[in-house]
């Protein structure tokens, strides 16, 4: 899908890549646009982090969890295209951000019970199960790594997920934008056209604040009429680990 019109670069595990590709999938529509999702590991881009200073207790396990399921995504488009990583990715969301939070995390799940989690995921993808055995296969981890790069040389290093390549190769990239709640179809275009025309100067560098609100994603509690999870909470660095 070398002209895709969008480069959509995503880990699984991150909500807020979630909910902006949820936004950019109703762009897709509205504005008849083809996207290549593409990889870009969160535990890959940290690798030379200290977990234990810079994030949360529970963010190695989760970040690993998502390069298992990226490694997945990596053997689905190898055995099945570059088309079957868009509705293969859409279902890992479904199943990690739109279920009850009584179900547990996806590193829970992974845990408890991996097989019966991920065939649930592929099944819903149209996708054979035993893509599955990929999760544990680190054959495909320096394919992450270099697509990981590739989407870090588009922005810079002090980026997460996920990265946008808007009409790749020579058209804008940018991190984000950082999105808790889903707009409404008629602001989705609009909103797509402010960050399409703010990151098209040739003179703009950044806009950002730390200040979030939780998504509203139901397996973080939050739901789709609420305004977040209270108050805003700032996010050093894609973290809500204070630093020191």
């Amino acid at each position: 899908m070398a002209d895709a019109d969008i480069n959509f670069y995503f880990d699984p595990i991150c909500p807020f890549a979630w909910m902006t590709s949820k936004w950019v999938r109703q762009v897709m529509v509205q504005r008849e646009y083809t996207v290549d999702w593409r990889f870009i590991s969160l535990r890959v881009i940290n690798a030379n982090v200290d977990y234990a200073s810079h994030f949360p207790p529970e963010y190695e396990a989760m970040h690993q969890a998502g390069l298992r399921l990226l490694r997945i995504a990596a053997r689905t488009r190898a055995d099945h295209g570059r088309e079957a990583v868009g509705p293969l990715y859409e279902s890992f969301g479904r199943h990690i951000f739109e279920v009850d939070p009584s179900w547990g995390s996806v590193t829970d799940r992974l845990d408890r019970n991996a097989t019966d989690f991920l065939d649930s995921i592929l099944i819903e993808a149209g996708l054979p199960t035993m893509l599955g055995e990929a999760s544990t296969d680190d054959r495909w981890d320096a394919e992450i790594a270099a697509e990981s790069a590739e989407a870090l040389a588009l922005t810079g290093k002090d980026v997460g997920t996920p990265i946008i390549h808007f009409q790749p190769p020579t058209g804008v990239a940018f991190f984000g934008p950082v999105i808790s709640r889903l707009p409404s179809d008629a602001d989705a275009g609009r909103l797509w056209d402010h960050v399409i025309g703010l990151a098209s100067f040739p003179g703009f560098a950044e806009i950002k604040r730390s200040l979030r609100e939780m998504p509203r994603l139901r397996a973080l509690g939050v739901s789709d009429d609420e305004a977040g999870a209270g108050a805003e909470e700032d996010w050093h660095g894609g973290s809500r680990r204070l630093k020191k």
